[in-house]
């Protein structure tokens, strides 16, 4: 895992467990989130791994691979790729794009060597190149400052200007401020909000990861025949937590009906307008008004993906 220089700024406290590589927050994350929601600041997110796939096979090799079509994939255009088990269950996640020279992509802390290592076994004849970019480039996210405005939030800059970009991008904001704004767009994380059955109708990454269009790849069956005759087994659920108990339920929390488990929650955080949140992958047949329970936490119940069909249908916040 990488650690951010960016440590060393006035107030920055680090992170724990996967994030500990970068700020939790720079003294009140409360401020941090509104000020990403106002559309300035930045986030160092410069302990996430990076890979670049370069060759002229590439974008072709990783077509038949992913979920994603990388055919007509136009340069500098951003996109999300899945590889997945042949039964169907996610097993990598990447976001990147092409330069005209290599695929360059980000993926969680941790996660880009085993990645790296199950590409160089696909690789044959093919004539591609696979390496771990991550000691290069550092990923940041800035927020969109518009409705609709056209650019992606992530950046992936050269490693040794990172405090350079860091003194023009405006104001630092920790990580503990992003996640309880992606938790509250419903966004999963790799790891963190699925498990090793995982479906990518269950989260909602048909669409913005998976191409239903394309051609043959491992695990298209099980996503074209969920998607087709809809009901997904479980569902991506933000949880609305109580907020009595200065506390939030750890990764990996059962979720229980009664004493009935009939879930997982993965992700949570303190919202500073929703109060303390989550994302929790839900049996599909529990009903969405029925109270839970979060390791003694009362948890209600907010849709992020239809559970019929696996699409994402909470709002785009920023």
């Amino acid at each position: 895992m990488s650690t951010s220089p960016l440590l060393t700024l006035p107030g920055a406290v680090a992170g724990d467990g996967i994030d500990a590589g970068v700020a939790a927050h720079y003294g009140s994350f409360n401020r941090e989130q509104r000020t990403l929601e106002s559309g300035e600041g930045f986030v160092d997110l410069s302990h996430r791994d990076v890979l670049r796939i370069s060759g002229p096979d590439r974008l072709t090799w990783l077509h038949s691979l992913t979920t994603q079509s990388f055919t007509d994939l136009q340069p500098r255009v951003w996109t999300t790729a899945l590889v997945l088990s042949p039964h169907g269950h996610v097993e990598h996640a990447f976001h990147g794009y092409d330069d005209g020279e290599a695929f360059v992509a980000h993926t969680e802390p941790g996660a880009a060597r085993p990645l790296i290592e199950f590409l160089e076994r696909m690789k044959f004849m093919t004539r591609v190149e696979i390496a771990d970019a991550t000691a290069d480039l550092a990923v940041t996210w800035r927020p969109l400052a518009e409705e609709g405005e056209r650019r992606e939030p992530y950046e992936l800059i050269p490693r040794d200007r990172l405090g350079q970009y860091a003194e023009a991008a405006g104001p630092p904001c920790g990580l503990w401020a992003f996640e309880a704004l992606r938790i509250a767009r419903g966004e999963p994380r790799l790891h963190l909000d699925t498990d090793h059955r995982t479906i990518p109708n269950e989260v909602g990454w048909i669409g913005s990861a998976v191409h239903l269009e394309k051609g043959c790849y491992r695990g298209q069956e099980t996503v074209a025949r969920v998607h087709t005759l809809g009901r997904p087994p479980r569902r991506l659920t933000l949880l609305h937590l109580d907020g009595s108990e200065n506390r939030l339920p750890t990764h990996g929390t059962e979720l229980r009906l009664g004493e009935k488990v009939v879930g997982m929650v993965g992700s949570s955080a303190r919202h500073h307008e929703l109060g303390p949140i989550g994302l929790a992958l839900v049996k599909r047949n529990v009903a969405l008004d029925a109270q839970l329970d979060a390791d003694g936490l009362p948890a209600t119940q907010e849709v992020v993906v239809d559970p019929e069909v696996g699409l994402h249908v909470r709002p785009k916040l920023r």
